[in-house]
């Protein structure tokens, strides 16, 4: 999937402005941003749902303006909203989508057979779909997404609203299906979601890429290891700071501490000694990598939209 100087304006806003992208066949890219930065933009572009108004894409090595019709065969596009009928089987569901890939009724029922077995809904098969799950209904929404077998599947933030339990069960089927040679561009507002199935990582912002690589070459742009502790008054705060040393920040809300290190263990013994010593007795050190989180925040200067949207309701 290739995507280069692509730009889209709606009225007098470019939505992309210069967007380049390039995910090898087999991959997962995480496309972050945060609200209004391009991202569907850039998916329905891709998917051929939207005309570009400036320079040029391929996916499946077909050219998205030219080839809209044959790109449309070789892609899926799993948006927020679910595609699953409640009043049908898991299995009907599944027939139904094979028929309207023009499947005959025999092929449409082989793999939706197969389909039912790969994602784990062998068992529910006769199930009406309005008494699954909603980890259930999520892998029944991908499985129909793969009735004809796509070599690149758009997913739209697949697991908001799922508990964590429910979003592992999606991101084990989207493991399993990138092991079997699909490409997966990702956009989501869980960054977890991203550091765990993403191979690299595409912050859009304001229609560019502001940043770009894997996951851990994001996160080491902020510095290394950090240590971090927490105390039980806040009197101890000022003691912890000090021998932390120069660079310490303190969190007077939590009564936590933290700075950058670069011994890791070491410094996590030799912090440990100091505070006995000045009798210090801490209620958690740690050690930790930066978060995507911290990433997106540095890169951005916003929280995710998942996190606005919370601070909206807690005001």
């Amino acid at each position: 999937m290739l995507a280069e100087g692509l730009r889209k304006r709606y009225g007098d806003k470019w939505a992309l402005d210069g967007f380049d992208l390039a995910v090898p066949a087999g991959t997962v890219c995480g496309l972050l941003g945060p609200n209004g930065a391009g991202k569907t933009t850039a998916v329905r572009i891709l998917a051929t749902l939207l005309r570009l108004d400036g320079g040029r894409a391929e996916v499946a090595g077909l050219d998205v303006a030219r080839q809209a019709a044959a790109v449309r065969r070789h892609v899926a596009l799993n948006g927020q909203q679910s595609t699953v009928d409640d009043v049908l089987t898991g299995r009907e569901n599944l027939v139904m989508w094979g028929r309207l890939y023009h499947l005959s009724k025999r092929e449409a029922a082989a793999r939706a057979d197969e389909l039912l077995e790969q994602f784990g809904l062998t068992d529910a098969a006769d199930k009406r779909a309005k008494h699954y799950s909603g980890g259930m209904r999520r892998r029944l929404d991908l499985a129909s997404s793969f009735v004809m077998r796509p070599s690149v599947l758009f997913l739209d933030e697949p697991t908001t609203g799922l508990d964590p339990r429910n979003r592992g069960e999606v991101w084990r089927e989207v493991r399993r299906v990138v092991a079997e040679g699909t490409t997966v561009l990702l956009t989501t507002q869980y960054l977890d979601e991203a550091d765990q199935l993403a191979d690299q990582v595409v912050v859009l912002d304001t229609g560019r890429v502001a940043a770009q690589g894997t996951p851990e070459q994001l996160k080491s742009k902020l510095g290394g290891d950090r240590i971090e502790v927490v105390v039980r008054t806040p009197e101890e705060l000022p003691v912890v700071r000090d021998v932390l040393g120069p660079g310490a920040e303190v969190d007077d809300d939590a009564f936590r501490v933290s700075a950058a290190v670069a011994d890791r263990v070491a410094a996590l013994t030799r912090v440990t000694s100091a505070l006995a010593a000045k009798g210090v007795d801490a209620e958690d050190i740690a050690l930790r990598r930066p978060t995507l989180d911290e990433v997106f925040l540095a890169i951005t200067g916003h929280k995710t939209g998942r996190d606005n949207v919370r601070a909206e309701v807690r005001a």
